[in-house]
């Protein structure tokens, strides 16, 4: 009889989070001499810390195969709990956790910041001499994991679903914008991603041959409002309406930042947003077309919501969980799953492992090269990356009396084995 398993989420949820659980779940079943059952940490490493653990092998089959098609991570929850230093009793209660249940395998789904916690996880099994392999899975719609030059990883899982969803709005919006100029002639839409611009360059997607009035504006320039009206009121005297898309970390001035556990900033939990300070500053100035301007604030809508999820983006996360589950069978611990594409014409990718080391904490953003020389659009090389990664058909979702039918788990914690235990963080 093999050890047990144990996985867990961390961080924003995505549209295909739950089909890289059902990857660790179907791979972890192909290999019965060495995995007894997995268990899944309910609300991510919060889980592990409070012993609050689910069997997943007891989960109706029919539940499992609904995960693929499933959006964000209620099946079994996340968390943004910050794990501190190595020396924190948080990490020696995990390791409590693993022993009293024979944990053997450890996956974690998660960003940069859960690539981290992984490979401190791994170091001090390895410190104390625990027998743990650990193994990430990524996850992130904001596609900031990994180095500018795409060697460790291409694209992350939950981009290319995020990147549809805003090809699709942009279409939606421009029909809007065309119909209602003449009292609203400035629509301005608030693309996540923090201060990377790769979900506000994927606006473009929905208008790869730039009939739109369209303006991008990317936090890797340096604008100012000042700099945003006069290209707006620039591409009004020529067309006399414009979509305006700005990302979320949009330097707009002060916001009253509220930050999550790791530091970063909640842009939806904060005070003015960018796209309220664009609109805000446009109306208080004399624009040079009718009507006035009016903003729009997709927020979490954009990771979460199943219908509008790349085919693409599904298979590939799906995979990657797979593909953690193989690397940790084969190569042992402290890597990541990773997604690269050979250098070819057509889309051709192929997974990989990357150490869990050279992830953590990584941090990229869209290459200046894909940015226009104006600073409000994209490059044709932009579009050759993105393109594929959103696919060419809706997903099956599955359908019960005219609604989604999401997973449904059985939340059962199994039997605890340690005492009480309060997290550093809480």
């Amino acid at each position: 009889m093999g050890r047990n398993a144990l996985v867990a989420q961390s961080g924003g949820p995505s549209p295909v989070i739950n089909a890289s659980l059902q990857g660790v779940i179907d791979a972890c079943r192909a290999y019965p001499d060495k995995i007894h059952t997995l268990y899944a940490a309910w609300h991510g490493i919060e889980g592990v810390l409070l012993e609050e653990l689910i069997d997943l092998y007891a989960q109706p089959a029919e539940e499992i195969r609904r995960l693929k098609y499933t959006p964000a991570s209620g099946a079994i929850g996340t968390c943004r709990y910050k794990l501190a230093d190595a020396e924190s009793p948080d990490f020696a209660r995990i390791l409590d956790v693993c022993r009293a249940h024979d944990i053997g395998y450890f996956f974690y789904i998660g960003g940069n910041d859960s690539m981290d916690t992984a490979r401190k996880v791994s170091d001090l099994a390895r410190e104390q001499g625990y027998d743990l392999v650990v193994a990430g899975v990524p996850k992130t719609i904001d596609n900031d994991v990994g180095d500018d030059a795409f060697r460790l990883i291409d694209h992350t899982p939950g981009y290319g679903s995020c990147a549809r969803y805003w090809a699709m709005l942009m279409q939606n919006a421009d029909e809007e914008n065309r119909a209602i100029c003449g009292s609203e002639c400035v629509s301005v839409y608030q693309a996540m991603g923090r201060t990377t611009g790769y979900i506000t360059a994927a606006s473009r997607l929905g208008d790869p041959e730039r009939r739109m009035p369209m303006l991008l504006f990317f936090s890797e320039r340096q604008e100012t409002l000042e700099s945003v009206a006069e290209a707006v009121n620039a591409q009004l005297r020529r067309t006399g309406r414009c979509i305006v898309v700005v990302n979320e970390g949009l330097d707009v001035g002060e916001i009253a930042a509220k930050r999550d556990g790791f530091g970063h900033i909640e842009y939806g939990a904060s005070g003015v947003s960018a796209m309220q300070a664009v609109v805000n500053y446009l109306n208080a100035q004399k624009l040079p077309a009718r009507g006035q301007a009016t903003g729009q604030l997709p927020g979490t809508i954009q990771r979460g919501v199943s219908l509008y999820a790349s085919t693409v983006d599904i298979d590939e996360a799906y995979e990657h969980g797979r593909n953690a589950v193989r690397i940790a069978m084969t190569d042992g611990s402290g890597y990541m799953s990773t997604i690269l594409r050979r250098d070819s014409e057509c889309y051709v990718p192929y997974f990989d492992k990357v150490e869990l080391g050279l992830i953590a904490n990584s941090e990229r953003h869209l290459p200046l090269g894909w940015i226009t020389p104006d600073g409000h659009d994209v490059t044709d090389d932009f579009l050759r990356y993105a393109r594929p990664l959103i696919g060419e058909e809706n997903p099956p979702v599955p359908m019960e009396h005219g609604l989604q039918r999401f997973a449904r788990l059985d939340i059962r914690f199994i039997d605890k084995k340690l005492p009480a235990y309060q997290p550093a963080g809480f």
